[in-house]
């Protein structure tokens, strides 16, 4: 399926001026590395999709190995670029999974609310993720379908006490099918890294330095680009 090109989007925040870009903008100052993991058959795909895109894509193909979707993003002066690498959850498929760990500043760890198992699962994941990738990575956990409320197996409160009794950053309830919340934790994802470059921008290493560099041009080009190690 073809996107036609997307305009900018200006986003009401009290704490940046935002504006979302299009996908295909080439132009970034600062980009982070966000890995999407979970079982197969949550919807991971489509969140992203409709994350991305603002576009649910019905009847998905199971993801081979992975996908790569760009989320850009301008915060006050400074265009962001979210490198989003949609996993497939085949158990064969892991090893390589794992290669996207290291490198990755922020994690979705997806679960469906009307499948148990990818919640249990969810333990999993986590372990596999911290066993591997660097010791500050953000995680956000992720109930999707949640349109899908008349066959909930998995409880909103179940999600909280997951993210707090393992001291996750964020927890969500989301619907790829209606769009509700996926694009949010995209820009909570985008505000937090952000800051937290901000912040640490001297100290790389606080959230991975494999995961995102400065690129030092000169001072005339308004639009610096970096580029995120793979």
């Amino acid at each position: 399926m073809e996107f036609p090109n997307q305009k900018s989007i200006p986003i009401e925040d009290d704490e940046f001026n935002i504006e979302l870009l299009p996908e295909e903008f080439a132009q970034y100052d600062i980009s982070f590395k966000i890995i999407v993991i979970g079982d197969s058959n949550v919807g991971k795909s489509c969140l992203t999709s409709q994350a991305v895109r603002n576009k649910f894509i019905d009847f998905y193909q199971t993801t081979i190995g992975f996908e790569f979707l760009t989320f850009n993003i301008r915060m006050n002066s400074l265009v962001v670029k979210l490198q989003v690498w949609d996993t497939c959850g085949q158990e064969v498929y892991k090893s390589l999974i794992s290669n996207f760990y290291r490198n990755s500043s922020l994690a979705l760890i997806v679960y469906a609310i009307n499948n148990r198992e990818s919640f249990e699962h969810a333990t999993i994941w986590l372990k596999e993720l911290k066993e591997t990738s660097n010791p500050n990575v953000k995680i956000f956990l992720v109930g999707n379908k949640c349109d899908l409320e008349n066959n909930r197996v998995v409880s909103k409160e179940e999600g909280n006490k997951f993210k707090e009794e393992h001291k996750l950053d964020k927890f969500y309830e989301t619907s790829a099918k209606t769009g509700q919340y996926a694009r949010t934790v995209l820009l909570d994802a985008a505000k937090m890294l952000f800051k937290e470059y901000m912040k640490n921008k001297d100290k790389l290493s606080t959230i991975g330095s494999e995961s995102v560099e400065e690129n030092h041009l000169e001072k005339q080009d308004k639009q610096s680009r970096v580029k995120c190690c793979n």
